[in-house]
């Protein structure tokens, strides 16, 4: 059992070096840089991507969101911003926090027109701001926020460190950092079937449902390639912040990070 447990391991460290070394991008033809292709494909992909997505998590992303926003609400913030916020339903959901600001920001026009009409729908217009900005040049000033959220985004930044010094940055002393991230499971059968999962059926859904073919095959590629776990943990820690803990979800297909600053 012991051999096995080694091999195994060896094996998933083995398949990450080699999926690291490459450059995962939407359109592999494309001219464009990362950033501007993944704005394409979510302007793209906007009008579906909700239900999509319900479909492909089998609604257990909503349950890890619920999480994110208790962690979120434990530190009655005032000012909080969702990063890579999509269609808000992060920001929507962080509505039920104390918080006097709360910002979403995404790349994508599309995705954010989307998230527009369901704040609209819920009467939260005048609670919820969404912007339009670069996440790895936030226009905020430093030290604003007293959290920062990102869901399912921080795979897309174009430059990781980049994008983590500027939430960094914008964070206040003593503020929360709350990321969740797709990750891979490592123990049998776990790795197994997630492997045949995002590398089989969620393309195929992905073309079968989506207006863009290539669309869900890079959002497979892109968690593969990320690092998870204590590798994204020492990450984090050399950007400069503490308290850093991950916390695996649904036997590791996504983790929930915190982390905050001094």
């Amino acid at each position: 059992m012991d051999t096995f447990n080694r091999s195994s391991s060896i094996s998933l460290i083995f398949d990450q070096i080699l999926i690291m070394g490459k450059k995962i991008t939407p359109y592999k033809d494309s001219k464009l840089n990362k950033k501007e292709q993944v704005e394409q494909m979510f302007d793209t992909i906007s009008e579906n991507y909700d239900g999509l997505n319900r479909v492909i998590s089998f609604g257990i992303d909503v349950k890890w969101r619920k999480k994110v926003i208790d962690l979120v609400e434990a530190t009655a913030p005032n000012a909080v911003l969702d990063i890579a916020t999509g269609t808000g339903d992060l920001a929507i959901s962080l509505a039920q926090t104390e918080a006097r600001e709360i910002i979403g920001l995404d790349i994508s026009g599309g995705m954010l027109a989307v998230g527009r009409k369901k704040i609209a729908a819920k009467n939260l217009s005048d609670k919820i701001k969404m912007v339009q900005a670069d996440s790895e040049d936030l226009p905020f000033e430093d030290d604003h926020f007293d959290a920062i959220t990102v869901a399912f985004g921080v795979r897309n930044f174009e430059n990781l460190e980049k994008g983590l010094a500027e939430i960094y940055r914008t964070l206040k002393p003593n503020g929360i950092f709350v990321v969740l991230e797709t990750s891979v499971p490592t123990k049998f059968p776990f790795k197994q079937g997630y492997k045949f999962y995002s590398t089989t059926l969620l393309p195929v859904i992905g073309k079968l449902f989506s207006k863009d073919k290539v669309a869900y095959s890079y959002l497979s590629e892109s968690a593969a390639s990320f690092p998870y776990g204590e590798e994204f943990n020492n990450i984090l820690r050399k950007i400069g912040f503490i308290n850093v803990e991950d916390k695996p979800q649904t036997f590791g297909v996504a983790t929930i990070y915190t982390a905050s600053k001094e």
